[in-house]
């Protein structure tokens, strides 16, 4: 697939979200949890972007940002060409029309009182006014898009099998035609044979409607398989941004280093070499000085204490922020156990 990456369908620019934390009789605000702090990225038309780190890093809160289904606490997005950071209500309702979300748990993103007929076509009612015939045409083709058959416009969630469900949450996100998908861990609550088949029909769809992915995860093994970029996170800042293959092939920044070698690999006779991180993640409510890894990296030096390492382009298309790619190493950051 070819991707324009001159006319981004979003362009995320400084964003950041925190959330206070209030204490005392008065509800005074004594301290704030950093979940997301300055993060910029953009996905073209066509395009998979994967945003992936532990648990609490912050891409779920990224993705509920695009959504505006919270406020951001500062930056920018735009989505095709308009900024929708700061709109008002009727404005951010066709927003949504563009940008729609497909959840990690299928059977409870989905009303279990409704058949899977009204779920899809509930969107559609939002936005459009058809007669009821030309509704259930719509829903009917949606279905048979994701590889349900007609009779299951009558069925509820609960009749559904697991890969089923999510195959009928991803129709309710195409109904409205979105430019977008924010996808948040889609196939981690699937068995691993389903897991292949909604994420091959994800790349179906992509390819026949052109459409842009933000696909959260933090399984490595279904990034390598759907993503055209990774993205990504620790402690609410992206460190490393690339092309797939160079992130996989030739990560750059100790932390992208460490999950790429923890990655299970499917051969028990291949042996990665093994970056050592110690210890947990520091709180985001307290974040440490200078780069926000530096409390874990193995290669820590004075100045990572001190100063906060900026996203730069190490490589062309390979952006890095760590302070020893900026000094002009360009070698393998490996400590084997």
């Amino acid at each position: 697939m070819i991707v324009d990456a001159s006319t981004p369908v979003l362009q995320v620019t400084k964003l950041e979200k925190y959330f206070p934390v209030l204490r005392g009789l008065m509800r005074r605000e004594v301290a704030r949890v950093q979940a997301v702090d300055g993060v910029s990225f953009s996905i073209a038309p066509g395009e998979t972007l994967c945003l992936v780190g532990e648990s609490g890093s912050g891409k779920s809160t990224v993705g509920k940002l695009i959504l505006r289904l919270m406020q951001p606490t500062g930056g920018t997005i735009w989505l095709d060409g308009t900024d929708v950071t700061d709109l008002g209500e009727r404005a951010l309702r066709q927003h949504r029309r563009r940008v729609q979300m497909v959840f990690q748990d299928p059977y409870s993103s989905l009303n279990p009182k409704l058949p899977a007929r009204t779920i899809v076509a509930e969107p559609i009612e939002n936005f459009e006014r058809l007669s009821a015939d030309e509704r259930n045409a719509r829903v009917a083709c949606i279905l048979k898009k994701v590889g349900l058959r007609t009779d299951a416009m009558r069925r509820y969630p609960f009749e559904f099998s697991g890969g089923q469900r999510q195959r009928l949450a991803i129709a309710r996100a195409l109904a409205v035609n979105p430019s977008l998908i924010v996808a948040d861990e889609p196939v981690s609550a699937l068995d691993v044979s389903v897991q292949a088949q909604v994420l091959n029909l994800l790349m179906d769809l992509q390819e026949e409607l052109k459409l842009a992915y933000l696909f959260i995860s933090h399984d490595l093994g279904v990034v390598e398989h759907i993503g055209h970029r990774v993205a990504v996170m620790y402690l609410g800042r992206i460190v490393e941004i690339a092309r797939k293959e160079a992130i996989f092939d030739e990560p750059l920044h100790p932390y992208t280093q460490a999950l790429v070698a923890a990655a299970p690999v499917p051969n028990p006779r291949f042996k990665r070499e093994r970056l050592l991180i110690e210890g947990d993640a520091p709180s985001p409510m307290d974040p440490p000085s200078g780069c926000r890894f530096h409390t874990r990296c193995p290669f820590v030096a004075p100045r990572c204490r001190r100063e906060n390492p900026q996203l730069r382009e190490a490589v062309p298309g390979h952006f890095v922020a760590c302070h020893l790619r900026e000094e002009g190493y360009r070698g393998p950051l490996v400590r084997t156990s």
